[in-house]
């Protein structure tokens, strides 16, 4: 073999290479409670010291520390008043001076979902170090993804109270509360976070088709949240046996109507997007029209022919549909995001829905950071609580 071929040429690691690749060797083994250790070790093989990883609560309010040997416990750092939290709501690395370092704080990003925050301190910064460490961050957060459906480790840091039966079967039944790829995002909140019963949503990205559900199923408890995953069991099923958009309604309503008793009944709303073209098809049962917002303010609700609420034997739902631009966002809610049942209280009412639309949905912010302060907003004028479900859904059409 003749010298200097490329059989001959140095093959050894470089140390990068080593560095993630030692994560990557261990992971597929690692127990969840031993994610925190490893990382601890990646980041002191770096230079790097007092490693954290920080979790969304589930009321998304605050970026709570995960336990763990090697990692920096502490108080949870406020998403609206903390470096952490503005690295969180910008999807983006941050960096903060410090008398001995620097303190660089990273979004944990998985499928275009973001779990959290992984802050670490280091003498100095360079272009070497932020690429190491935004692929640890990659790994880490790939690593928690995996592991999550077999510990309560992370379930247990993100919950900052205690949750009703129906929230957990809630929480356990959605999919990432967002994601983010070239042609399409999606961001939902859930609230009352911890108390959380009929309202749901589900969605999938299957090629070039973006499929988006929202249901709102009638009570409050466990027997609306039991209603609830029976109802979202049966469109996913819809969906995955490719049947028609107007069909999908008829499996749901069968579903229903052969485990409740005739009075129970979900309203419910399914869409399928074209991600190469923008056109949006949708079917409304007994929901409230979600609004199109164009340039960063409401500019039409979605009226369409609605049937009958899931479980009420209706007719097949007539399909709608609109061509989007690219930007465009479409909101979806619940009733409860803009009703109030309280003795007493006049509704909210979608003027003031999208008012305050107009006023959150600015240029240049992330979905998830629009979708949480829309909800939390909107919380805090209906007077910091609301005597039902108020759930709410942004997809955004990239073109």
């Amino acid at each position: 073999m003749a010298v200097g071929s490329p059989a001959d040429r140095d093959r050894s690691e470089s140390f990068g290479e080593v560095l993630l690749g030692r994560l990557m060797d261990r992971a597929h083994e690692l127990a969840p409670h031993l994610v925190g250790p490893a990382l601890a070790d990646a980041v002191a093989r770096l230079g790097g010291r007092e490693p954290q990883i920080l979790l969304q609560d589930y009321g998304q309010q605050n970026l709570v520390p995960l336990p763990g040997d090697g990692l920096v416990g502490g108080a949870p750092h406020p998403i609206d008043r903390s470096d952490a939290g503005r690295c969180f709501l910008a999807s983006r690395r941050v960096e903060v001076p410090l008398p001995g370092g620097v303190r660089v704080l990273l979004p944990l990003l998985d499928g275009g979902d973001q779990a959290g925050v992984l802050a670490v301190t280091l003498d100095a910064v360079d272009d070497d170090h932020r690429r190491l460490l935004r692929r640890i961050a990659g790994l880490i957060a790939d690593m928690m993804q995996t592991k999550n459906g077999h510990t309560d480790l992370f379930f247990r840091t993100r919950r900052s109270e205690p949750m009703s039966v129906g929230a957990e079967i809630q929480w356990s039944l959605l999919p990432p509360l967002s994601m983010v790829t070239p042609h399409v995002a999606v961001a939902g909140v859930l609230e009352p976070a911890y108390d959380v019963a009929g309202d749901s949503f589900d969605y999938a990205l299957n090629e070039d088709t973006f499929h988006l559900a929202m249901i709102d199923a009638m009570g409050h408890g466990l027997d609306a949240a039991t209603m609830a995953t029976v109802a979202i069991g049966a469109y996913r099923h819809a969906r995955r046996i490719s049947i028609e958009l107007s069909e999908i309604y008829l499996f749901m309503d069968r579903a229903i109507a052969e485990q409740f008793a005739p009075d129970h009944f979900v309203t419910a709303q399914m869409m399928r997007l074209d991600t190469g073209t923008g056109r949006l098809q949708w079917v409304n049962a007994g929901h409230p029209a979600p609004m199109l917002i164009r340039d960063h303010r409401v500019v039409r609700r979605l009226d369409s022919p609605t049937t009958l609420p899931v479980g009420f034997g209706g007719d097949q739902p007539q399909v709608s549909a609109v061509a989007l631009e690219p930007g465009d966002r479409v909101l979806c809610f619940t009733d409860g995001l803009v009703e109030e049942h309280a003795s007493g209280q006049e509704q909210f009412g979608e003027e003031r829905l999208i008012d305050w639309v107009n006023r959150l949905d600015r240029a240049d912010r992330e979905l998830a950071a629009v979708a949480r302060d829309l909800s939390h907003t909107l919380k805090k004028a209906r007077g910091g609580a609301t005597s039902d479900d108020a759930t709410l859904v942004l997809v955004e059409w990239r073109g």
